[in-house]
């Protein structure tokens, strides 16, 4: 039985969910206006699993970004507790605090 990742949008409503905002973004156009605090997301690449060379299992892999203002925030620790998620990097850019994860979903 070939089993597939979760669809995008129960990710979308669960990264929603976390934030407590609508300010999610999926693969944002640089013209887009974000409100903060914010998470970015973008598919990554697909990890697919075999089973006697048959593929068994498929999982999609997803940078995710949280953006605060607030050094502080709570928020990416929120999304460090997800399953399959790992914190990659954290950088500060136009006053802006970014903490990146990579999440199989």
């Amino acid at each position: 039985m070939f089993t597939t990742a979760q669809d995008r949008s129960e990710l979308n409503t669960l990264l929603k969910q976390l934030l407590g905002t609508d300010n999610v973004y999926f693969q944002p156009p640089a013209t887009v206006a974000m409100l903060y605090p914010a998470i970015v997301y973008q598919r990554d690449t697909t990890q697919t699993r075999h089973a006697s060379n048959v593929p068994y299992t498929l999982y999609k892999r997803y940078q995710v970004t949280v953006i605060d203002r607030n050094p502080d925030s709570v928020i990416p620790d929120k999304v460090a507790g997800l399953p399959m998620c790992s914190h990659d990097r954290e950088f500060v850019a136009n006053g802006l605090n970014h903490d990146v994860f990579t999440l199989y979903f």
